[in-house]
């Protein structure tokens, strides 16, 4: 697979920062002795911004022409949740197999809205869609291997991009996605649902208006029984449906790291304003032996010759687990187990001088030694709740996408292009959220030894702005053929 994706890179000739990023280890001039050295050669890079995306708003788009890539489970929720809201113009559909462009033109329908521009066939069919003027967003939600393949090509056409999480598998993506992002002035958006999460919200909300005190630690996490996804093979052995197409997600569990770190911790960074007043600057990791997979492959295998192919493969630990400290002093600690039968988690939690608040299992807030009652909650909620939640929340939770965030992350995204404003999840999150994943594979396979995360803003947190949770100079996109939504996009109140 590595070489097939060098091959592709070169093919695509993505730019500049793509050739600079490729002899990154040859380039070092101290020899480095450490397992993986040259995860630590790329990530010791520090280029010169050309641009920061901080902060930068966009041109106003009143209509935003959307083409989606990757037309599966999640690619088939984006369609649908997208036809709910005004001010969008779905104009193109692209995957790799038909079948999955049928099923999102029949949800264009459903929604009596025009036929979508159909780009299907190779692997190389998004490369078309970008280059064909009809869209302004490229919505991605492929396998993690193109994630930024395709980010890189419709930033380089003109268009912004909406990236899936994982965004980058690799150090050398994440810089190709800044300096592209910096390079073309269009926004690489991490579409990070569990930062629109309800709880995660009012949580930021508090920490930015002093609730917590002073923040001292977050853990966060993505601890999911993955068996039923994993081992939901194809149909007819042919490769091309299932879960995970190709069984993609399980070739990527192969990978000694955390593989999936933005879930957990994108929150948390947001309510600690990581890139806009603080840095993450060091990581130490740990990983446990594989007590599961390797033996679960083998027993599929005894019943089912299709799961012959994957018998003996190494695979990663069960639980894996990151300690970061940041630039003030704050530690937060991210966990990953996708291969334990353990109940659903993300943990989010949030520790101050003043407050602690925790989401899993039972969501519950303290300002000392006892958990708040609801009634306490319910205050908390009337004053801490934002405008975002207000404008749109109930609404989400009619679209649906995990009980409404994910309707809310779409719908902000629109809003924010078709009023000229900032994004709540920039280049410079997409790139430190998911350089967690070679930075962990690093100092798993170096006993655990720290490795600094790089500084993508290069010192731009020092004076970037806090993420606006008010919708000042927006909050105008209305939603549709929403049976209790009234002329102005908004539930009524009653």
């Amino acid at each position: 697979m590595a070489t097939t994706r060098r091959s592709f890179l070169g093919n695509l000739a993505l730019g500049a920062g793509v050739l600079a990023a490729a002899p990154l280890a040859a380039c070092s001039s101290t020899k480095d002795e450490s397992n993986l050295a040259y995860i630590k050669a790329a990530a010791s890079r520090n280029p010169s911004m050309s641009f920061n995306m901080c902060g930068y708003a966009a041109p106003k788009l009143d209509t935003v022409r959307v083409g989606f890539v990757g037309i599966g489970d999640r690619g088939s929720g984006a369609v649908r949740r997208m036809t709910y809201i005004d001010g969008v113009e779905i104009t193109a559909l692209c995957d790799t197999r038909q079948a999955a462009v049928d099923g999102g033109q029949k949800i264009l329908s459903d929604a009596g809205l025009p036929k979508a521009k159909e780009f299907v066939g190779g692997d190389l069919g998004f490369k078309e869609l970008c280059e064909s003027g009809l869209v302004d967003l490229v919505y991605i939600a492929t396998p993690w291997e193109w994630h930024v393949p395709v980010a890189i090509a419709a930033m380089e056409a003109d268009s912004h991009a909406a990236v899936e999480v994982s965004t980058a598998k690799t150090m050398d993506e994440c810089w190709q996605m800044v300096e592209t992002s910096e390079r073309t002035r269009k926004h690489c958006v991490i579409l990070e649902n569990c930062c629109y999460d309800f709880f995660e919200m009012l949580t930021i909300s508090m920490a930015q208006q002093g609730a917590f005190g002073d923040l001292i630690h977050g853990e966060g996490a993505y601890i999911h029984d993955l068996d039923y996804w994993h081992f939901n093979k194809p149909k007819d052995n042919k490769m091309t449906d299932g879960a995970y197409t190709k069984m993609w997600r399980l070739h990527e569990n192969k990978r000694k790291a955390n593989v999936y770190p933005t879930h957990g911790l994108g929150p948390i960074c947001q309510a600690m304003n990581i890139n806009r007043g603080d840095k993450m600057d060091y990581l130490t990791s740990m990983m446990s032996d594989d007590f599961t997979l390797k033996n679960r492959i083998a027993e599929m295998a005894k019943e089912d010759p299709f799961f012959e192919e994957f018998v003996g493969w190494e695979m990663r630990g069960n639980m894996d687990m990151q300690m970061i400290r940041t630039n003030m002093g704050r530690t937060i600690m991210i966990q990953h187990d996708i291969s334990s039968p353990r109940p659903y988690s993300r943990i989010h939690m949030l520790s101050g001088t003043k407050c602690f608040a925790q989401k899993w299992p039972k969501q519950h807030i303290a300002f000392g030694h006892n958990v708040i009652d609801d009634s306490k909650f319910k205050e908390l909620e009337d004053k801490y709740t934002p405008e975002i939640i207000r404008r749109v929340g109930e609404m989400a939770k009619q679209v649906g996408g995990h009980g409404g965030m994910d309707f809310v992350m779409d719908w902000r995204l629109i809003d924010c292009l078709r009023n000229g404003l900032p994004m709540d999840m920039d280049v410079y999150d997409a790139a430190s959220w998911s350089c967690i994943t070679p930075l962990s594979e690093w100092s798993i396979a170096n006993k655990s030894n720290s490795i600094e995360i790089p500084d993508f803003t290069r010192g731009a947190w020092k004076t970037n702005k806090p993420i606006d949770l008010t919708l000042n100079g927006g909050g105008t996109t209305g939603v549709r053929n929403l049976k209790k939504a009234d002329s102005k996009g908004q539930l009524e109140v009653h």
